[in-house]
């Protein structure tokens, strides 16, 4: 009796903290993202910031899969050639890969979390340089999660590295997850790192590099009347806290977040974009 009303207590406990997220999410409904989107097509300076995975594509179990299909390269290209709009991709993938798939669009480009800026038609930069040494013997530690955790793999970056463990069992994953982020926490604890704990993934990398350094740098470059920014994952955050009090913030997902909206899946944000497209050819024809 005592354990079954222990059972009941956790599951109250469960459920309030369940309603609690869902209090603090404020869902971008038909109405609100029709406001949107003639807010858009009303202003005269327009960015736009978009992060990849989670966001514009589904997550898939090898990441090299998650190519952008034809409907987001159309989108994507569409929003960019038009007049004073600017389309910045702003993703933790490796620059090479960015630069590979994007190559139709021209877009700019932000990779590695922040790490490297790519302007359209420029060539890829960084905002400062930034450590590598420190690679060597986190990548010892990585590799000694991977022996011990079948279906995990190391991916290296320029100023990172990444443990993925979503081909790993679920169980398994998680533990050898949580395990690893607490050993990086004692050995990076006077390193100048941060350990990013994504969807099936770890990484660890300079403490300097975070989205939203890069995002003013975009920011910065005009006098933006509409600024909207989507995201996944608590990266991302730092995005959402670099925009003006104007801007549209979106969080894909639900949680706690500073972004003012949440939308369910990567399918609703590929919903407002069609609208975008959709409002900007109507302008177009008329």
């Amino acid at each position: 009796m005592i354990f079954t009303n222990g059972l009941k207590i956790i599951d109250r406990l469960v459920n309030v903290k369940s309603h609690q997220d869902h209090s603090r999410v404020k869902l971008l409904r038909p109405e609100l993202r029709n406001r949107l989107v003639q807010d858009y097509q009303s202003k005269k300076k327009r960015l736009i910031l978009l992060d990849y995975d989670g966001t514009l594509v589904p997550f898939v179990p090898k990441p090299s899969k998650a190519r952008p299909d034809d409907e987001l390269v159309d989108i994507l290209k569409f929003l960019n050639a038009q007049e004073n709009t600017r389309v910045v991709l702003i993703s933790g993938r490796d620059k090479e890969t960015l630069a590979t798939w994007m190559h139709d669009i021209d877009i700019d480009l932000i990779a590695e979390h922040g790490a490297w800026i790519k302007e359209q038609g420029g060539d890829w930069n960084t905002l400062e340089p930034h450590a590598q040494d420190w690679k060597d013997e986190v990548r010892q530690i990585l590799e000694s999660y991977v022996d011990r955790t079948p279906g995990a793999f190391i991916e290296e970056k320029t100023f990172s590295l990444v443990w993925h463990y979503r081909r790993s069992s679920i169980g398994l994953g998680e533990v050898r997850a949580r395990e690893l982020a607490e050993t990086l926490g004692y050995f990076t604890l006077n390193m100048n790192l941060q350990i990013l704990e994504g969807s099936k993934v770890i990484e660890i990398k300079s403490a300097g590099i975070n989205k939203g350094r890069a995002a003013m740098h975009f920011l910065e470059k005009d006098e933006w009347d509409f600024v909207m920014a989507i995201g996944d994952d608590w990266t991302d955050e730092d995005t959402f806290k670099a925009l003006p009090e104007h801007a549209y913030s979106i969080k894909v997902g639900f949680g706690t977040t500073v972004a003012r909206h949440n939308v369910k899946s990567y399918n609703e944000v590929r919903t407002i974009l069609r609208q975008l497209r959709e409002r900007d050819a109507d302008k177009a024809n008329h």
